[in-house]
């Protein structure tokens, strides 16, 4: 048995590149960056107005103000502004040549010639200076970013629409048991039904890969090799659920030696999780994750996700945050690494939700986040600073 810290890094050495594709930007969403995108303009473009009002001098100010024409957004400016004169413009349109201000319409007022004057004291300049955002050739967005809608717009500003990305590693998921029946089954007595496979798909889902549910393999040597050996064939990544611990038939890490996979490790120091398994099978990753559902999500958070995210190219990193603990909290056995399912109060303090051990599934979707506890520490006194890992 080894520590998670062992185990972490085990698994993140044994990272590959999934490579690279072409994807129209527009469906980007998600994906992980595998080019810098550079601007083919200057942003803005030209000197623009960031509101309705009137271009001129700042020298003129206070002087009666002839309006030259009307600029809407979109439109090229016809004169030049020159003294004591103005041109009434829109928010977004190009400041004439000649102006270093623009004054607000509400900070004007119509003379009955037809002439504007300034109603303040002052003003502030409101123009938006050519390339003051980004100039010609800036890098706007980098490799191994994660790309959010805001980004999409940033790509559809400067008309980069084909948009290179990395590969999403094809996931298969395995869940063994003769125990198990499909969601849309009424489970006979001694059945339970298959929650680890849609979870873990899921969480693929979130991570940017592309889980493949390979469904219920039952009890059985044979059928577990050959549809090992199939996904070892079609997906970069495969987890196994169940068959991993000291049962009778408990043959997982035993079929995986006949598959070819090299074991790396097979139990971790934590709790809930021990019996963990990762090999390695010529250019594929595999995982033995316990039968029980929130050990399987966890290690899935822990190890797995972070593990999906590099082979990305990304460096995604958990959302964190410092909190105090609400109560205090005991746990029975303090010899492993232990993941506390907790929830976020009003108060922003913690709170360890009602947590019966590893098969509580329902506690997870009560929960905010996990916090750990390492090895020989038993207890959290209540306004103890506690580290919660968002899930």
């Amino acid at each position: 048995m080894i520590s998670f810290e062992e185990a972490y890094k085990i698994v993140m050495q044994s990272a590959f590149k999934t490579g690279i594709e072409a994807i129209p930007f527009i469906e980007s969403y998600g994906r992980i960056l595998a080019e810098d995108i550079t601007s083919d303009t200057d942003m803005p473009p030209f000197n623009r107005s960031a509101v309705d009002g009137y271009a001129c001098r700042r020298s003129d100010l206070h002087n009666d103000l002839e309006v030259l024409e009307v600029i809407p957004a979109g439109k090229v400016p016809k004169k030049t502004v020159g003294k004591n004169q103005c041109s009434k413009i829109m928010t977004g349109a190009i400041v004439p040549d000649g102006c270093d201000i623009v004054i607000m319409v509400e900070n004007s007022e119509k003379l009955a010639d037809g002439k504007i004057i300034f109603t303040r004291s002052d003003s502030k300049t409101n123009i938006s200076l050519r390339g003051e955002d980004v100039k010609q050739g800036d890098i706007v967005l980098r490799t191994g970013k994660l790309i959010k809608p805001q980004d999409i717009a940033v790509m559809a500003s400067v008309g980069h629409t084909s948009v290179l990305v990395s590969k999403k590693p094809v996931v298969a998921i395995i869940s063994t048991g003769d125990e198990l029946v499909n969601p849309d089954e009424v489970p006979s007595f001694s059945k339970i039904r298959n929650s680890n496979a849609y979870q873990l798909v899921a969480q693929v889902t979130r991570a940017g890969g592309t889980g493949i549910n390979y469904g219920i393999v039952a009890d059985s040597e044979n059928l577990t090799l050959k549809t090992i050996k199939k996904a070892l064939v079609k997906s970069n990544i495969v987890i196994i659920t169940g068959g991993v611990s000291m049962g009778d038939f408990d043959f997982v890490p035993a079929i995986l030696n006949l598959a070819g996979v090299e074991i790396l490790f097979d139990k971790v120091n934590v709790q809930p999780g021990k019996p963990t398994i990762f090999g390695i099978h010529q250019k594929t990753i595999v995982f033995g994750l316990p039968g029980n559902p929130v050990s399987s999500f966890i290690q899935f958070e822990m190890l797995i996700r972070p593990l999906i995210s590099k082979i990305m190219g990304s460096d995604w990193s958990p959302l964190e945050q410092m909190l105090p603990m609400a109560v205090n909290y005991q746990r029975k056995s303090s010899d492993r690494l232990g993941h506390i399912p907790v929830l976020i109060t009003e108060n922003k303090t913690v709170m360890p939700v009602d947590f019966h051990g590893s098969a509580h599934l329902t506690a997870l979707s009560y929960s905010d986040g996990i916090i750990s506890l390492k090895p020989r520490i038993k207890s959290i006194e209540k306004g103890d600073m506690v580290n919660v890992r968002q899930i």
